[in-house]
């Protein structure tokens, strides 16, 4: 791939730290290190709480909140962390490692999606409940959705030659958008699911607003790095 096309998501830079003196700006970074660090362990901490308090096997629906958790909290997050410079394991890999990783995280997530989707459905229809009457099955329909088509945007980017050379960098722009709307429905659907019956049965008082909180935080981290990389692109363009 030509070196003008490199992901924006790949860019190391942020506008933020700029017009500040050299230790402030050292503090700046380390800030931004702890902060990506911080987002990999709650993505990590989600999977393990949701799974401990779903109890995997005991029905067909405890399978629904791990798959869910496991692909949006954790395998969205470090596919679109992984291209940090701040923190993330993979900060000295090559960017054509990166986007392999990334592609492996995204297979994985809408892995589990589709199947965490369908266990939710096979136990209504065992229980015999209507599908899609809550706001958080409607936006998880909504976090499925843009999840796929952020996916068919992808495979366009992975594969250059079936698109014009003038469409890449507008499209390589909207993958980037696209993919933050997506991820930002899918902290909004986390964040549904903690208003559910199931969930409030589970977990009450001050842990619950806890609950609530944790996926804003990975959801902060990714967003002040892709909206970085567009700042970078902007100056570099104006």
């Amino acid at each position: 791939m030509a070196r003008g096309m490199r992901s924006s998501l790949d860019v190391e830079y942020s506008a933020v730290g700029e017009g500040l003196g050299m230790r402030e700006f050292w503090l700046y970074v380390w800030l931004r290190r702890l902060a990506v660090v911080a987002a990999h362990i709650i993505s990590l901490g989600l999977v393990i709480l949701t799974s401990i308090l779903s109890r995997p096997g005991t029905s067909l629906f405890s399978w629904h909140p791990v798959c869910m958790s496991l692909g949006f909290c954790l395998c969205m997050t470090q596919g679109i962390l992984l291209f940090s410079a701040d923190g993330s394991p993979f900060c000295f890999k090559s960017r054509k490692w990166k986007v392999r990783l990334h592609w492996f995280f995204q297979a994985v997530l809408l892995v589990c999606g589709a199947t965490g989707f369908s266990f939710m459905v096979a136990s209504k229809n065992i229980k015999e409940h209507p599908h899609f009457t809550s706001w958080h099955s409607l936006l998880g329909v909504a976090t499925m959705a843009a999840t796929v088509l952020q996916a068919i945007c992808g495979v366009f980017l992975l594969f250059p030659k079936l698109i014009s050379t003038h469409s890449f960098p507008r499209l390589r722009l909207y993958h980037a958008t696209c993919g933050l709307v997506a991820y930002l429905l899918a902290t909004i659907t986390v964040m549904s699911a903690m208003f559910t019956d199931w969930f409030q049965a589970l977990v009450r008082g001050t842990i619950w607003y806890i609950f609530l909180l944790l996926p804003l935080f990975p959801a902060l981290v990714v967003m002040n790095q892709i909206t970085s990389a567009f700042l970078l692109k902007k100056k570099i363009t104006s």
